[in-house]
């Protein structure tokens, strides 16, 4: 069995593939100080309530945008798992996508390793909209080529900055209200980001379009991306496993027996 693990900026995701279907998925909190021996318990317990065991682990894939968490994890892989993970972004690892950019060592090993999941199942040139901490938009090619993007402030961190900037303004949770114009304060605010990001998508990828002017499909994707299925007028696909399925073509791209 294959093991992913993808680091963002607020989650962690763990991912085992068994050669044929995902077996399990488990989330928790980005913390780079979060020993191998801590993340060996908290694993552990999660693989065996799904009757899943450290010896079935054969391979590893490991993705971060937190630099600080790597080693970590490494060790985790390393010494309680029994083998050598393969870690998108150093120079021994093929990705199998090119890159068209001006410095293409500055790009985040997740953005890369979306383009990857996405050019598995749809035909480009793509424009992935995914949704974490940051909302980026990517640009991919028809000849699988990462082409650039955007990098805006994911909904979370703007709905977190717009709490603990102005002292009157609760923390709310996000979902779709039934009208964009609020009557009260929490209504209000919920309009503004779920309605101002939606927004913010459809008019940014309006202006690629216009600005590049190929027939781009358009796929949404990221832990919030489902809230906006329905209400978004220009995505046209929503896939939640992007990213997992890019680092499964990392795997057999990579790993050792080809």
């Amino acid at each position: 069995m294959l093991l992913v693990i993808d680091t963002g900026n607020t989650n962690t995701l763990f991912a085992i593939h068994d050669g044929e279907n995902w077996v399990g998925e488990w989330r928790i909190a980005t913390d780079a100080a979060r020993t191998a021996d801590e993340f060996a318990v908290w694993f552990y317990q999660l693989m065996s309530m799904s009757n899943l065991s450290f010896k079935d682990i054969e391979g590893c894939v490991i993705s971060t945008v937190v630099p600080q968490s790597l080693f970590n994890q490494r060790n985790l892989v390393r010494r309680h798992l029994g083998v050598e993970p393969l870690v998108v972004g150093e120079p021994n690892v093929e990705l199998g996508i090119g890159i068209r950019v001006d410095n293409p060592s500055s790009v985040g090993a997740d953005r890369l390793v979306t383009v990857l999941g996405a050019v598995q199942s749809y035909e480009g040139p793509l424009i992935i909209v995914d949704s974490g901490t940051a909302t980026t938009f990517d640009i991919v090619s028809g000849d699988r080529h990462f082409e650039g993007g955007v990098i805006c402030p994911g909904i979370n961190l703007s709905m977190r900055a717009l709490h603990e900037a102005a002292a009157q303004l609760p923390r709310i949770e996000i979902r779709r209200p039934d009208r964009v114009v609020g009557k009260d304060t929490v209504s209000a605010m919920q309009s503004g980001v779920f309605w101002g990001y939606i927004g913010l998508i459809d008019g940014l990828v309006r202006r690629i379009r216009e600005e590049d002017g190929r027939d781009f499909t358009v796929i949404g994707t990221g832990g919030v991306a489902s809230l906006f299925d329905g209400a978004s007028e220009t995505i046209q696909h929503f896939d939640p496993n992007l990213t997992i399925r890019g680092l499964l073509e990392i795997w057999k791209l990579n790993r050792p027996n080809g």
